[in-house]
């Protein structure tokens, strides 16, 4: 599937802005199944000083400087992606998970995704709940999907109710939250177990498939959650918002431990007042 994707974020403050200092996660990266045909980002005042760079796990991050007055701050991104997700192998096929934890924690590569966070640590309330799905000696892939439903049946998506510094542990007691509340309880929940889980940041289509209601978190950032199934199948994404095996209707931006790190915009501002937010995001299939 080939995607045409803008975003649009507008900050209008009340009082002049003198120095603005922003950091992003906004363009998209290029991943296994994921291919970057092509991406621009618009930035307006235009930065007195701009750095685009790459981290180490291959995210995009661009870093701006504004020592202009200015009191309206515009980040638009165009880009064309072609997603098409591999499909992991039957569930019976893949390994215990047992076994994916103690390969998990020794491979250099992953480990670091088994630790905690300050968003999704695992806690014992978090073990109990990640337990009901993974009993011992099952498919890893089996258990995975059942928690995947699981957090998406139980959980109530309702913004509002939490904010970008909730934790894991406050969204399983509240049951509610949006799409980056659901991604940290169930990485909590693998970390919980050993196995390795990641935040995975990006857009959702916004026009549903045929027959189908709109996707929760269509037409604004998006968020998601990636396992390791071990060497032979390497990560597969899943997103408990929706319920859904990630395959060709997500776009990835970026990738972390939690939130925290792959935010897409955060900065410092000296001046403003208060200010208003306006987010816009179109992910449309391109007609071939």
């Amino acid at each position: 599937m080939i995607y045409r994707l803008h975003h649009v974020t507008t900050y209008d403050y009340a009082e002049p802005v003198v120095i603005g200092t922003h950091f992003m996660h906004l363009l998209p990266r290029e991943r296994p199944g994921q291919f970057v045909r092509e991406a621009q980002l618009d930035i307006s005042p235009t930065p007195d000083n701009r750095r685009d760079e790459v981290d180490h796990v291959g995210n995009h991050s661009t870093t701006v400087a504004l020592a202009g007055v200015h009191k309206q701050f515009v980040v638009a991104l165009s880009a064309t992606v072609e997603v098409e997700q591999p499909a992991p192998p039957p569930p019976e096929e893949t390994l215990r998970w047992e076994a994916i934890a103690a390969r998990a924690i020794n491979d250099p590569d992953v480990a670091e995704y088994c630790l905690p966070s300050p968003l999704a640590a695992p806690e014992a309330e978090i073990a109990d709940y990640a337990a009901v799905s993974f009993l011992p000696g099952r498919n890893i892939l089996s258990a995975l999907l059942e928690l995947n439903m699981r957090i998406w049946m139980e959980m109530a998506y309702r913004p509002g109710v939490t904010n970008n510094c909730t934790t894991a542990m406050h969204v399983l007691k509240i049951r509610a939250g949006v799409c980056q509340d659901y991604a940290h309880l169930m990485i909590a929940c693998l970390r919980a177990l050993g196995l390795p889980g990641r935040y995975v940041s990006g857009y959702l289509c916004t026009s549903p498939p045929p027959g189908q209601v709109k996707r929760r978190g269509a037409d604004q950032s998006h968020a998601w959650v990636a396992c390791w199934l071990g060497p032979d199948v390497g990560w597969v994404d899943f997103d408990p918002t929706n319920n859904l095996l990630v395959r060709d209707e997500h776009v990835t931006l970026a990738w972390g431990r939690d939130f925290q790190d792959v935010s897409p915009l955060r900065g410092i501002i000296l001046g403003g007042g208060r200010h208003s937010l306006r987010v816009n995001v179109d992910l449309d299939p391109v007609l071939t």
